[in-house]
């Protein structure tokens, strides 16, 4: 009991020595620096909401859309503001306060509170030079990129026109998907007897993977035409174009098949052998429906930007979104119909990459369980 007590006493003794030497970081100086950002930050907002909405109002916009984007962005600056009012005094508490963990406490809310107002008050301030890029010179940037009326009056255009390009997107990803995985598996052909097939393979990669896809689509586009093949020669430009990027991505794709069966653990395959399967009848069964399943986020990678290249067969005279779109701007002399071109694949492949995120993250999810 006697030693108990000792030690009892010993810890107790080291414990108020350690508070009594131990330093409290109240972060003063970074939340009043944070307080005067996040002042500046309101009031650049609030007038700057107000010169460019008058603005907006000048030129015909009704009040309510003039107003609810600065008022937005107003209550924002406000939430800021009271980010860093909440920091300094929590700041401020903790120089006061007498208990030193309570203080620390205080003080790493302090902090916290601190970064995000500065955090929130740097985007606000970028939101607000892009307005004012947009309101100055007489709103020359949105008269030429964001006519409103343009874009409506070409709207129903540009948005059929675009059904070319889903259309080459909708045939070319799923020929890539057929011949990219043909040349994987020549690529991946075992012994001497896989030779040939391999190094063509290997070519075919180097060529279509080292041309730019701009050139491939116009050396086909302008030159199968010329060859007075039968058949080829006969094509219209869509077919050039699902031609040409069928090549360029398969070249890609191909890549990404190889590195998934390849990635796939020996042991698999040598089971599937063991159980008398065929090299054919194991890449059937076993090796590719693995290797798909490992691969399929890179896949809709190339799918995104498969998607985005449709644009390139503009250069064949294919009237896509993009050439309808330039047809457009060259009778108006404004570019606010490529802008509707630009919105269309923004909000096309968006919801592609958050698809891709998401499987990403399951896969992670699964490889962390051991799945």
């Amino acid at each position: 009991m006697a030693g108990s007590s000792s030690e009892l006493h010993s810890e107790t003794g080291r414990a108020a020595t350690w508070r009594a030497r131990g330093t409290t970081q109240t972060h003063g100086l970074r939340t009043t620096l944070t307080l005067v950002v996040a002042i500046f930050c309101f009031f650049l907002v609030a007038v700057s909401a107000q010169h460019i909405g008058s603005y907006a109002v000048e030129q015909g916009v009704s009040k309510v859309a003039a107003l609810i984007p600065g008022g937005i962005a107003a209550v924002a600056a406000g939430y800021v503001l009271l980010l860093a009012i909440r920091a300094a005094m929590k700041s401020a508490a903790a120089r006061r306060h007498a208990d030193v963990y309570e203080a620390r406490a205080l003080g790493a809310e302090a902090s916290l509170a601190s970064w995000k107002a500065l955090s929130w008050s740097g985007a606000l301030l970028v939101v607000t030079a892009g307005a004012w890029f947009m309101a100055v010179n007489d709103a020359a940037v949105s008269r030429t990129f964001f006519d409103l009326e343009l874009i409506q009056s070409s709207a129903g255009k540009v948005i059929w026109a675009f059904g070319t390009n889903v259309t080459i997107f909708a045939v070319s990803a799923v020929l890539i998907l057929v011949w990219s995985l043909l040349i994987a598996i020549a690529r991946t052909l075992p012994g001497e007897a896989g030779r040939p097939l391999r190094y063509l393979a290997t070519a075919y990669g180097d060529l279509f993977r080292g041309l730019p896809a701009i050139i491939t689509i116009y050396l086909i586009g302008f030159g199968l035409p010329l060859t007075n093949l039968p058949i080829l020669s006969d094509l219209g430009s869509t077919s050039y174009a699902i031609i040409a990027l069928t090549l360029t991505y398969g070249a890609y794709t191909s890549e990404v098949y190889r590195a998934g069966i390849e990635g796939v653990h020996h042991s698999q395959v040598a089971a599937a052998r063991s159980l008398g399967l065929s090299h054919t009848k194991t890449m059937r069964y076993v090796v590719v429906p693995l290797a798909v399943r490992n691969i399929i986020p890179p896949l809709m990678n190339n799918c995104i930007s498969l998607q985005k290249d449709t644009a390139l067969v503009a250069i064949i005279g294919t009237i896509d979104a993009f050439n309808q779109s330039k047809i457009i701007a060259a009778n108006n002399f404004n570019l606010s119909a490529v802008t509707t071109v630009a919105i269309l694949f923004i909000v096309i492949t968006i919801p592609q990459a958050r698809l891709v995120d998401k499987l990403i993250d399951r896969d992670r999810k699964r490889m962390r369980a051991g799945g």
